[in-house]
């Protein structure tokens, strides 16, 4: 796996000004218009290295964006993570003492015999995100890939996903076994709900297009909602739509059972092996071979490598939907 470090091309925002707010709840703005309308939040910094959706949120947040109908949350989620980040260590700024987008189960949240600065930060936040309609998680990659959208297991997950349009590549999936994401909390994750939400992976954490991609999908799924018009949109944030959009199940997860984890050459995801049987990696010594042919690896990484923690995960395409390109 590449270990180096990737260029920093972003300038990291300085969101002091955005501490204070009128929900109570430092780093987290809630604006209400007043007219009926859904409840959306937009979401940066659910991890502390990643950098571009905070660039938007704070861009949002200093042109001073309201909204039209409904309710709009504009919030920054790891901020001591975030505080902590260090160009030389960039890895080391995810989090403090647990990942942050794997806490959001009422048991987790509840359990008091549970501490760290990210169930802290998720327990401040939760009020707000419990009044949540539609929510977009803004995050990037550890290595070079192209953006996906990860729309969770649900059909309603996957319809949004389509109906947002971009980026190209839908990913539906579980989770992972280590604890539940923020998209899939409570409503989000409930076929039954109303509520909806995606996770964005808007390109590697350092690099300048990761920010055009979540303005993009930032514009987009905004006007979308309805809770703001296309005149609203600043200039140039929206991109054309892609041609074609991949729709991929995800199977199963490759999970880390100690640090002994190699993988078979330089994976950055999206790749995809026309035969079942081919090894990817190994485990422990033991090949890992792909299950079925077509299989498509979904954001391969050893930099946060640990027992537990998912490698990668194995996608198999499930149909691909074509579209002209429009804005």
């Amino acid at each position: 796996m590449n270990a180096h470090a990737y260029p920093i091309e972003l300038a990291f925002p300085d969101i002091a000004a955005h501490e204070r707010s009128d929900t109570g709840i430092p780093y987290l703005n809630t604006f209400d218009s007043g007219i009926a309308g859904p409840h959306v939040m937009i979401n940066a910094l659910t991890h502390g290295n990643e950098v571009c959706g905070a660039i938007v949120v704070d861009a949002l947040l200093r042109a001073k964006l309201r909204p039209r109908r409904g309710k709009l949350t504009l919030s920054f989620a790891n901020v001591d993570a975030y505080a902590r980040f260090d160009p030389s260590r960039p890895d080391a700024a995810r989090f403090v003492d647990q990942d942050f987008n794997r806490v959001w189960t009422a048991q987790t949240l509840d359990n008091a015999a549970l501490d760290s600065s990210e169930l802290r930060r998720a327990r401040a936040m939760r009020p707000v995100i419990d009044t949540v309609d539609l929510l977009l998680d803004l995050h990037s990659m550890h290595e070079k890939s192209k953006p996906l959208i990860v729309a969770g297991p649900l059909d309603k997950g996957i319809a949004l996903a389509q109906t947002l349009g971009t980026p190209a590549t839908v990913i539906c999936d579980e989770g992972h076994p280590e604890g539940r994401r923020m998209r899939d909390y409570e409503g989000f994750g409930d076929p039954h709900s109303v509520k909806n939400a995606l996770l964005i992976e808007c390109g590697q954490h350092s690099e300048a297009g990761a920010v055009a991609v979540a303005r993009d999908v930032t514009a987009r799924f905004l006007v979308l909602s309805g809770v703001i018009g296309e005149e609203d949109v600043p200039p140039g944030w929206i991109m054309p739509l892609p041609d074609e959009m991949l729709i991929v199940r995800v199977t199963e997860p490759v999970v880390a059972t100690s640090l002994d984890f190699r993988f078979a050459d330089h994976y950055t995801g999206l790749e995809v092996f026309p035969d079942a049987g081919s090894v990817i990696g190994w485990s422990d010594g033991q090949a890992v071979r792909t299950p079925y042919p077509d299989c498509m690896l979904v954001m391969p990484s050893l930099r946060q490598l640990r027992p537990g923690v998912t490698v990668v995960r194995l996608g198999r395409i499930e149909r691909r939907i074509a579209r002209h390109s429009e804005q």
